[in-house]
């Protein structure tokens, strides 16, 4: 009997709860979220689609109530003020950490032994955060950034190919955003090397719009995306549900590999029922160590900025 929490019942933890009812990954769904009523709504609308789309999952709502979270296996953090336009990650900070510091206490109360996926922006700062606060093993907090990440440099692939998007393997590391660091060396399509089928301008203009991914539907539609981010975070619990041993690209605590430590950043990992349950170092030649350095670089200055906030407020 598995059971699965998402708090935040926005766009994201609305479209990640969703994909999971229907995906039928666990018995129990609770969707929770601060705005009276707001959750119990977004979670009734789900459910009546349950005899339509022929799937068992149960889903509720909950105001606040974090009671009804008791006894989770994994639990995903969608909470926090969605990105405006002009706004950059970094204002999001103070006030994200605060929801992200208050939703995770809560969690831990009730499920002390979930397994807990932050999907907040910004993103590896409220990974961070939600560790801190939860004071459990880095390999049960984690955030979701590079399967979406992935999956929207897939996508162009996919488009600028005019091929299947299901034949294109991909990882990309370091932070969420603009340090993101793409591979395109281990980027394949059905085994064939990416390199030998687009060429190099192309693939770098490629590149370059997945940094700026979401900043891109953000000036499209005024907010945030969320369809594949959604979906993205949903996969990440089938992973841990179903104990798949899946390998991807997951915000993690390093602790020495790729010769960094103390920081939150994206890396190929397996996911199964223990959470990560192992960091793959790749080989990187010179060029992507330097561009990885950097983004931790990036990542380091954010997680500073949470660091001093907390000596502020300590």
């Amino acid at each position: 009997m598995s059971k699965v929490t998402v708090v935040g019942a926005g766009n994201v933890g609305a479209t990640c709860a969703d994909v999971i009812a229907h995906k039928e990954l666990c018995n129990e769904l609770v969707l929770v979220d601060i705005k009276e009523n707001f959750a119990e709504g977004k979670a009734l609308d789900i459910w009546q689609t349950a005899p339509v789309d022929m799937y068992d999952t149960r889903i509720t709502g909950s105001t606040a109530d974090y009671s009804k979270t008791a006894n989770s296996d994994v639990v995903v953090i969608t909470s926090g003020l969605p990105r405006k336009p002009g706004m950059s990650r970094d204002d999001l900070i103070q006030t994200n950490a605060g929801i992200v510091k208050s939703v995770t206490e809560n969690i831990i109360k009730y499920s002390p032994n979930a397994i807990i996926i932050v999907v907040s922006n910004p993103l590896d700062v409220m990974t961070y955060c939600a560790f801190l606060t939860a004071k459990i093993d880095s390999s049960r907090v984690f955030g979701m950034a590079g399967i979406l990440d992935t999956a929207r440099y897939r996508a162009f692939l996919a488009t600028e190919l005019n091929c299947s998007p299901k034949d294109i393997q991909a990882v990309l590391m370091g932070g969420h955003g603009d340090t993101m660091v793409p591979l395109p060396r281990y980027t394949t399509v059905a085994g064939i090397p990416v390199t030998e089928l687009v060429a190099e301008d192309k693939l770098n203009a490629i590149v370059e719009r997945t940094k700026k991914g979401g900043g891109e539907i953000v000036n499209l539609l005024g907010t945030s995306a969320w369809y594949a981010p959604g979906a993205s975070a949903a996969q990440m619990v089938e992973a841990i549900l179903r104990d798949q041993k899946r390998i991807f690209p997951v915000c993690a605590w390093l602790q020495g590999e790729y010769g960094l430590k103390d920081v939150y950043l994206g890396v190929p990992v397996v996911l199964g029922k223990n959470g990560i349950e192992k960091i793959i170092e790749l080989k990187l030649n010179d060029d992507e160590k330097k561009l990885l350095n950097e983004s931790s670089a990036a990542v380091k200055e954010v997680m500073n900025v949470l660091d001093n906030l907390n000596q502020v407020t300590a």
